[in-house]
């Protein structure tokens, strides 16, 4: 079955679900501030609109990727928002990585206004939105999170619901901190390998299916080696994100000394002009080599 769904943000992961929305039959209308965001899903068959607020008239789904929550607030509630062409009880799935205590404030404004609301982050990064699975992580009540996944299962192989609005962001900053981890440890690793004269193209065969394994191994430690940065992801989202796990942190009164060094990290290769690159690009801590900047 088709469903009318409104896109707000079609950058690179916002493209990447309104690409395979798209592919599966589904009636996409698409808003981005930048006219040719909106014109590469309008070339794959997804209805224009000029504003957010008429994307949402014709849409009982809207989904929204955006980068913060003040830029979620302005495309919800600002001049022409979301909010001013919803039709009362329509449905948004914020699938942007945002503060946990700002997503139930948003969620309490749009309930004023008629308006659900589904809090569902993603992990996978736009390779896995291109393909369909993507892990989602859903906050928000039963039956909301269950209209929702009648769109979201053509994004994502894995979807769970995690608990009232918010908790979709809570587990999403969780996954943040094990992945950011990650990265860092298997660059650390493989700048030792590299060190040592082992071959570091063929650890991740070698560990495949021991306790060191994971998908940033299989994935990541092949990149470091070759220094592929082809952007999938941003190094500046995650300190975002890590700064928000930091922000919870002190909120819970939680130790988190390994996530504090992983942030720093992050950190000053963003204050070195990395900030927009791949996480591939974590290498350049190790080696501080000087190289052109992907475009």
């Amino acid at each position: 079955m088709s469903n009318r769904v409104a896109l707000i943000g079609a950058g690179a992961m916002g493209g990447a679900i309104g690409t395979r929305l798209i592919k599966t039959g589904q009636n996409v209308t698409v808003f981005d501030l930048d006219p040719e965001k909106r014109a590469a899903l309008t070339a794959l068959g997804a209805k224009d609109a000029e504003t957010a607020a008429k994307a949402a008239a014709v849409s009982d789904v809207i989904i929204l990727s955006l980068n913060s929550p003040n830029i979620v607030r302005a495309a919800v509630f600002g001049k022409d928002g979301v909010a001013a062409g919803a039709k009362p009880g329509a449905l948004i799935v914020d699938m942007s990585s945002i503060d946990p205590d700002a997503t139930k404030e948003l969620a309490s404004d749009a309930a004023e206004k008629g308006l659900r609301w589904v809090d569902s982050p993603l992990s996978g990064g736009a390779p896995k939105a291109l393909t369909g699975e993507l892990t989602l992580m859903a906050g928000g009540s039963e039956a909301d999170v269950a209209d929702a996944h009648q769109v979201l299962q053509h994004l994502a192989s894995n979807y769970t619901h995690m608990g009232p609005v918010g908790a979709g962001q809570t587990t999403k900053l969780i996954n943040q901190v094990l992945c950011g981890l990650n990265f860092l440890a298997v660059a650390e690793a493989t700048q030792l390998a590299l060190n040592a004269g082992v071959d570091a193209a063929k650890i991740p065969q070698a560990l495949k299916g021991g306790r060191a394994d994971s998908a940033i191994l299989q994935e990541y430690m092949p990149r470091y080696v070759t220094k592929d940065y082809r952007r999938t992801g941003r190094i500046d989202n995650m300190v975002k994100d890590l700064n928000g796990a930091q922000d919870l942190a002190r909120r819970t009164n939680t130790a988190m000394p390994l996530t504090a060094v992983c942030a720093e990290v992050h950190r000053m290769l963003t204050a070195a002009g990395l900030g927009g690159e791949d996480q591939a690009a974590l290498m350049e801590f190790f080696t501080g080599a000087k190289r052109e900047i992907s475009p």
